[in-house]
């Protein structure tokens, strides 16, 4: 089933008429098609996308024409939309809550005149695309296969007199020119002290002694792929073994048995015991895990803050990452993307864990 028709079967059954869809991540995921100016706007009955000038052209050669009228309007997009819903006999419109700005929202309220206007398309939405079909599993696949082209990269590519700045930049290159669309996030390559900090920023200095923790991803067809591989500037001794081995035992552990069913707080507390039992306690303060698809940051979470009811259910995308963080001294995290499957759960991420001293 395409994505247009899960929206109008999700439509059907919402009580609204119609979605008008702003944002450029929910067009590309209904359409298919990937632009940055226009309206997508769906009723129970009918389907456009509204664009201008500058991508009419595009848009009538890609695959969203054969579900979509393809409309380039003479007035505001708003009016144009507002034709649409007059045809139709739309009464009840819902707009993207989440991502409208308020000032957007009233603009639209005011062209809608007549109509009951609220938010509730962003709920709509973001609720179908928690659950990838086979197609977004695929595609995920392929940006997370460069991904892992990129670690084996990195690891042959670095050397202890480079800065933060500089891996980080090459990863990027690299990802680019094995065909991602850009990297999925700004990617993080922090060292030494700077380590200890979960999203610390590439500084411009030399790699220090310790912990390289690498947080990357590529993102192909829109979709994105998230990893991240702790690497040693330097022998490790004693202690920095101790840290690695405990995280990697306890994304071992939540591997082992992540799957459809599982509970997504209950996820989080394994990892979490296993780091607190090894004398890291209070050293893993962010959630074990999140969603991930042409956001990277999106539905379900695993985290302590979960709610004890939510499972995980197929066709979810999530990642395992869990760290520890030594305030001032250095951090470790290991990261990897796994899919929620009917019967089990299948690990993207092919990127060796073995503790690697550069």
């Amino acid at each position: 089933m395409s994505h247009l028709s899960r929206t109008k079967e999700a439509l059907a059954k919402s009580g609204y008429d119609a979605l008008v869809v702003s944002s450029e991540v929910n067009q590309r995921w209904l359409t298919g098609f990937p632009y940055t100016d226009g309206l997508v706007v769906v009723t129970r009955d009918r389907a456009a996308l509204l664009t201008d000038f500058r991508y009419i052209e595009a848009a009538k050669a890609s695959p969203a024409a054969a579900e979509f009228e393809i409309i380039m309007p003479k007035v505001r997009m708003s009016e144009a939309a507002k034709e649409i819903l007059c045809e139709t006999g739309a009464k009840a419109v819902a707009l993207e809550e989440e991502t409208l700005p308020m000032a957007a929202e009233k603009r639209f309220a005011d062209t809608f005149e007549g109509m009951t206007v609220s938010g509730g398309a962003s709920a709509l939405i973001d609720a179908l695309r928690e659950f990838k079909d086979e197609g977004e599993i695929e595609t995920m696949k392929a940006a997370q296969a460069i991904t892992d082209a990129a670690f084996s990269h990195i690891l042959e590519w670095i050397r202890p007199d480079m800065t933060e700045k500089q891996v980080a930049l090459e990863i990027e290159f690299f990802m680019r020119s094995r065909g991602a669309e850009r990297a999925a996030f700004d990617t993080i390559a922090v060292s030494g002290s700077a380590s200890s900090r979960p999203h610390g920023v590439p500084r411009d200095v030399k790699l220090e002694k310790g912990f390289l923790t690498m947080d990357f991803g590529a993102n192909v067809d829109g979709y994105c792929s998230d990893m991240t591989r702790t690497i040693v500037i330097g022998k490790a001794d004693a202690e920095i073994k101790k840290v690695y081995n405990t995280v990697l035992a306890a994304q071992t552990a939540v591997l082992d048995v992540i799957g459809p069913g599982s509970g997504c707080r209950k996820m989080h507390l394994i990892a979490d015991k296993i780091i607190n039992d090894a004398g890291y306690a209070g050293c893993f303060g962010h959630g074990l895990g999140h969603g991930v698809g042409l956001y990277i940051h999106e539905a379900p979470n695993l985290s302590p803050r979960a709610a004890l009811s939510k499972k995980l259910i197929p066709g979810q995308v999530v990642t395992v990452e869990p760290g520890i963080y030594i305030e001032g001294k250095y951090g470790c995290r290991i990261e990897d993307m796994v899919a929620i499957l009917e019967g089990g759960a299948y690990d993207f991420t092919q990127s060796p864990k073995d503790l690697f001293e550069i």
